[in-house]
């Protein structure tokens, strides 16, 4: 049965639905969405996590898009949260093909986006979300009218010699081992590691709530990615790195980077950025990989520009009734 879990510092947003989702290939996905907490509706923003994490990690950017007049809609890709595994181990961030994240978001278009979001219908995408909107933004196949890209995955830090890496992931998978861990890789979610040196934020008390949801989800907060993942990550990041790439894509795009992100290149998303069409960049200094568990300070610099690019003059109002039940 899919639920939605609470922690003391990480209650569950009041007034949500929960959904099961079916994909065209028979994947379920954990999906829910909730009213805006305002007489006002801006829209829907569509959150598209990154790697690894889980409806409950949004609970308080859930709550800061409410209160800004969005519906929002929040869904667990396949092999992570509470979404469906297509490997023995749930703890392993497995996805045998990274096209299949497109079936994930069609999926959630179909079910809830079109028949029952107002418009416009807006993206959030942090991370590896980043990476798989900006390859639909590019392909033209996205639901979306506008998107902000959080530290959007185009390359990858914590590898180390990336072109070996890929090679070495292709390898392995043309060899059958796609299901398998990448080497070295283990079941422990990066949101449940020590504190001091965290490649993630710098708050301690957001990152505490975060580990706390990690470990309240479980196998939810996956462990290291699968061989597979590994390999069409680099994939779809060589794609996104060809630099005609960024002029072909008409939907306006506001990319938010990390000035100190110890996961994704910054250097590569401000190339990216600086090709876009109809896009704007900005950089925050302090910030690490995860922009919307920072400190105040930067949370509030991203809400900002977050507020100056999304859509708000076409608001439409909701009945007293419907705010109540928001």
């Amino acid at each position: 049965m899919l639920t939605l879990r609470s922690t003391p510092d990480n209650p569950v947003p009041p007034g949500g639905a929960l959904k099961a989702v079916r994909t065209d290939d028979g994947i379920e996905l954990r999906a829910a969405h909730w009213r805006p907490t305002t007489r006002l509706v801006k829209g829907t923003v569509c959150l598209v996590q990154g790697r690894a994490e889980f409806i409950e990690k949004y609970y308080e950017t859930i709550a800061d898009l409410r209160g800004r007049g969005f519906a929002v809609v929040a869904f667990d890709w396949r092999g992570q949260g509470e979404s469906q595994r297509q490997v023995d181990d749930p703890h392993r961030g497995h996805v045998a093909h990274f096209d299949d994240y497109r079936r994930d978001l069609k999926a959630i278009e179909d079910a809830i986006l079109r028949p029952s979001m107002p418009h416009p219908h807006l993206c959030l995408a942090h991370s590896m979300g980043g990476a798989v909107v900006l390859t639909g933004a590019l392909e033209g196949w996205l639901p979306f009218r506008r998107i902000v890209a959080v530290a959007p995955m185009l390359s990858i830090r914590m590898v180390r010699w990336p072109a070996g890496a890929a090679l070495l992931a292709r390898g392995l998978h043309a060899l059958g081992q796609g299901r398998r861990y990448i080497p070295f890789g283990s079941a422990v979610s990066i949101a449940t590691k020590p504190y001091p040196d965290n490649r993630l934020c710098r708050d301690p008390r957001r990152y505490a709530r975060n580990a706390a949801a990690a470990r309240d989800v479980g196998a939810g907060a996956v462990g290291d990615p699968s061989i597979a993942w590994l390999a069409g990550a680099f994939r779809a990041m060589k794609r996104l790195a060809d630099p005609r790439v960024p002029g072909r894509i008409a939907t306006p795009i506001l990319i938010v980077a990390a000035g100190a992100d110890p996961v994704c290149g910054t250097p590569t998303i401000e190339r990216f950025a600086r090709n876009l069409r109809a896009g704007h960049l900005l950089v925050l200094p302090d910030a690490r990989h995860e922009i919307l568990s920072e400190r105040d300070g930067i949370r509030q610099d991203f809400w900002a520009a977050f507020d100056a690019f999304m859509p708000g003059s076409d608001a439409s109002e909701i009945s007293e009734r419907e705010r109540a039940e928001a």
